[in-house]
């Protein structure tokens, strides 16, 4: 498992495929807060890599494998983190691709220009405006994470996040008897989820100058605004959306061939 050297004590976890084929992206997904590179290998990782293409996922400070000694995370430290990344491993045609607030991220870096360009951008319910309802959503993620950690989130927020079917099959795993545990100060998951707290999300969306793929899981029912989602589609001008009907927040975990099927259909036009 390869690791990038930030400074003493910081590090962030990666692995990377090249491209094998001879139209070849390399599609560099970014976490949720919450999220971990195995995410993207244990669902589209493989389809990608079949099709010819190639793959890099890390995992931020603070998430597992990724040590750090920093006393609080935010949106501009994970893009510079990122862009260090890239200086590194130097991807060949990369494509961003975002679940959640990593969608910011990949805007970020494509639209710092310079080895943050990306030649296209994949949203996974990404876009979302900045007002009182998201800033009380992420506000009650660290509430229950202080409270009574990933577990207490887990089961309060998963029923709101997913989809019926994966609720169905889910459930018995959740709302155990033992008791919750709360995340320290210290604690990387906490920090993460804090950072989000202060993200800027006035994206200068009419400067987006690639392709986007936006999909939406029409069953995420915490952050999907149908109005905000319409307004700000309008504001791109090369975009393709998609709803998936069936999905929640989490697509590459609720729908997997669904995402890699639409990834693959839509690159084709890269």
């Amino acid at each position: 498992m390869p690791t990038l050297s930030l400074s003493e004590g910081n590090e962030l976890s990666y692995d990377h495929t090249e491209p094998t084929g001879a139209n070849g992206l390399t599609f560099v997904c970014f976490n949720a807060l919450s999220g971990d590179k195995a995410m993207w290998t244990d669902s589209i990782g493989t389809r990608l890599r079949d099709a010819g293409h190639g793959l890099l996922i890390w995992n931020f400070r603070g998430q597992a494998d990724s040590p750090f000694t920093i006393d609080e995370f935010s949106e501009e430290q994970i893009v510079d983190d990122a862009m260090a990344l890239f200086r590194e491993v130097q991807p060949k045609r990369p494509v961003h691709i975002g679940l959640s607030i990593g969608g910011l991220f990949a805007m970020n870096a494509t639209q710092r220009g310079g080895e943050g360009r990306a030649e296209g951008l994949v949203l996974i319910n990404t876009l979302r405006k900045a007002g009182p309802r998201l800033d009380w959503v992420n506000h009650a993620v660290v509430r229950c994470a202080e409270t009574g950690g990933m577990g207490l989130m887990r089961d309060l927020f998963s029923p709101l996040l997913m989809n019926a079917e994966w609720q169905r099959a889910n459930r018995e795993n959740f709302l155990g008897d033992g008791p919750y545990e709360p995340l320290g100060s210290g604690d990387g998951a906490l920090m993460l989820l804090k950072s989000g707290i202060g993200a800027d999300w006035s994206v200068d969306y009419e400067a987006i100058d690639v392709p986007v793929l936006s999909l939406t899981g029409l069953q995420d029912r915490v952050f999907r605004d149908p109005d905000d989602i319409d307004a700000l589609s309008a504001r791109i001008a090369n975009l393709t959306r998609i709803d998936v009907p069936d999905a929640g927040h989490m697509i590459p975990v609720e729908r997997p061939d669904v995402l890699a099927d639409a990834i693959l259909t839509w690159s084709q036009k890269l």
